[in-house]
């Protein structure tokens, strides 16, 4: 088969052919602005530096540990231009959460930023010596705009883009990491629903301040305003009013973040004098949007929609249009073009309409599967259908709702958290005999954990000591919010825990 495929690691020099001037990314922190040919030539140059010095090539993984940066989409591209994969680390986990997932991926190489220097070193220097050692680079290693390096770059070629480019990890429900493979043609295909869907145009410019890590970070803005031109605006957090103030500088036109941020700007004092007029709509997802929020917004003339998506299917699966965006509040509208969606029961037969079951969804977006996990990639990809995990309606006029996770996971402040993986730390507490965790609803980050604990001896524990020992253990979003003590946790004749009972009793308050 010919290899004619337009890779990820391509589209900047498309970009730098069609429209080289333009601007495609502002960094906020560094002042740059850089063309698309700058774009270009500096994804081209790193490429070849990882070729020719690190012998990065088709297959090889290479991770990142570091915050937003313009190096970090040289990294992207470059990689991507490779045919290699690029492994985003959540520089929010521990040592020992990154160590499962390196020594999972394998990578070649481990690229890093200043302020991620000494962890990338101590996580080298706890892998086990066995097989090949990932080499450090750190971005102030990197060449930056040279074109005589950047002519040496030579690109992989592909027939249909299904080489994988991203490793994107997510928690199982099992607590350990499965690493979702994003091949050329997913991100292409999210590309183009965005567009198409959504409308982006290469005159807009978005706020990007989600961490790369994200798939919400990469794709649900940012991969897609490079498909068709756009500007990304890089920011390194999600401090309110510096979103705010970039919003009115830059003139922003279109924003992505999770509700948690949507209600933190809303709440903040610059929010009511703030220049809104560029926006032409903000999109939320990663958990429901609260109503007030939505109106709150709609107030000051702005459309909040909001919208659905997963890090295996593509971050970007449902577009709400924008008369609707107060008519349908609470919905995710209807799928996007390239996409088919069902509502499907244990059997997976089709729900009848207004009635709740699992969401599934097919297309050219969604992902090749899970990386060396070919059990969990079929039984997610059975029948043609990716399985979501999550609960969902649809009413009568074709708009979709999702209504809960099939599974037990909870959404605190825009990320996932499993409670098998946090109840695994917990009961690997020498004073714990059980341990149960549920989501509670919490005003400022949608949900957090709670976690029920029935100590080994009655009386020797205290919430604070197993906080510690999660804290040196778990990401800080899933360390639980409260711990209380029980004397046993209620089981099905299976032996299984029935967190209906425990909602009922430690979230709702009944007896």
């Amino acid at each position: 088969m010919e290899k004619t495929f337009l890779g990820l690691g391509e589209w900047l020099e498309r970009r730098a052919q069609l429209t080289p001037e333009k601007i495609g990314l502002i960094d906020v922190e560094s002042g740059a602005r850089l063309s698309y040919r700058a774009l270009n030539e500096r994804a081209r140059a790193l490429a070849a530096l990882l070729s020719e010095d690190y012998g990065v090539g088709p297959g090889e993984r290479v991770a990142v540990l570091a915050h937003n940066a313009p190096e970090y989409l040289d990294a992207l591209f470059a990689v991507a231009l490779l045919g290699a994969i690029l492994v985003p680390l959540n520089w929010r986990l521990t040592i020992h959460e990154l160590l499962t997932i390196v020594r999972d991926c394998e990578p070649c190489l481990l690229l890093h930023d200043e302020e991620h220097s000494q962890r990338a070193g101590e996580l080298l220097e706890a892998l086990p010596p066995v097989g090949v050692m990932p080499r450090l680079l750190s971005f102030a290693a990197f060449p930056g705009e040279d074109r005589r390096r950047a002519a040496r770059a030579r690109p992989f070629a592909s027939a249909d883009g299904e080489e994988p480019v991203l490793i994107l990890y997510t928690s199982g429900t099992t607590g350990v990491p499965k690493g979702a493979l994003l091949s050329h043609r997913m991100i292409t295909w999210n590309a183009i629903n965005t567009q198409i869907s959504w409308g982006l145009r290469d005159d807009d410019i978005t706020p990007t301040f989600a961490p790369f890590f994200h798939a919400g970070g990469l794709n649900v803005l940012t991969t897609p305003l490079y498909h068709c031109g756009g500007t990304v605006v890089l920011l390194r957090s999600s401090d309110p009013a510096l979103i705010l103030g970039t919003i009115e500088a830059e003139r922003c036109t279109v924003v992505f973040a999770v509700p948690t941020v949507f209600q933190l700007m809303l709440e903040h004092p610059a929010f009511a004098t703030t220049d809104l007029s560029s926006l032409r709509f903000c999109v939320t997802g990663g958990s429901s949007c609260p109503l007030p929020v939505i109106r709150g917004y709609g107030e000051r003339g702005v459309l909040l929609r909001q919208g659905y998506g997963l890090t295996e299917v593509g971050v970007n699966c449902f577009s709400l249009a924008p008369e609707d965006a107060l008519r349908k509040a609470g919905s995710v509208g209807r799928p996007v073009f390239h996409s088919r969606a069902r509502i499907v029961d244990e059997h997976d037969r089709d729900v009848a309409p207004g009635e709740v079951g699992e969401l599934v969804l097919a297309g050219p977006h969604v992902c090749s599967g899970y990386w060396r996990r070919p059990m969990e990639t079929t039984e997610a990809a059975r029948g043609g259908w990716w399985h979501t995990g999550d609960l969902a309606r649809c009413d009568d006029e074709g708009y979709y709702y999702i209504v809960g996770r099939k599974k037990d996971l909870f959404i605190s402040g825009g990320e996932n958290v499993y409670p098998a993986e946090v109840e695994a730390v917990l009961l690997a507490h020498p004073g714990v005999a059980e341990a149960a965790v549920v989501g509670r609803p919490d005003p400022r980050w949608g949900e957090v954990g709670l976690a029920i604990v029935v100590p080994r001896v009655p009386g020797g524990l205290r919430p604070e000591e197993l906080l510690a020992f999660c804290g040196e253990r778990l990401a800080r979003y899933k360390i639980p919010k409260e711990i209380v003590f029980a004397e046993a946790l209620p089981r099905n004749a299976m032996g299984k825990v029935l967190k209906a009972e425990l909602r009922a009793r430690y979230v709702r308050g009944e007896a």
